[in-house]
């Protein structure tokens, strides 16, 4: 080996996660109208690494099945607006060795 190491991109890794999703959702918006009326720009659509959140004309639709359970939501809603909790036992994400 040349010493070089082999980095993956993000997109890479992120094919490597396996989900197990639960048949209910693990989050939730507390109350939709704050997204409508009190926050522009949606920036849940922005930092969630998983893609979770989309804005959809004038709702917040959450896809929980692909959620890597960061948290990252639960701490970067500036008004506090999304309930994260731990996905049921056995359900959630699956990491797998690459």
């Amino acid at each position: 080996m040349s010493g070089q190491k082999n980095y993956q991109s993000i997109e890479e890794k992120q094919y490597l996660v396996r989900f197990n999703a639960d048949t209910k959702s693990h989050l939730h918006v507390k109350d939709e109208d704050i997204c409508l009326t009190k926050c522009p720009d949606k920036i849940c659509t922005i930092f969630c690494p998983a893609e979770i959140y989309k804005w959809e004309d004038i709702r917040m639709h959450v896809g929980y099945e692909g959620c890597h359970e960061c948290g990252s939501c639960r701490i970067g809603c500036p008004h506090q607006n999304i309930r994260w909790e731990y996905p049921k036992g056995g359900h959630g994400i699956v990491f797998r060795l690459g």
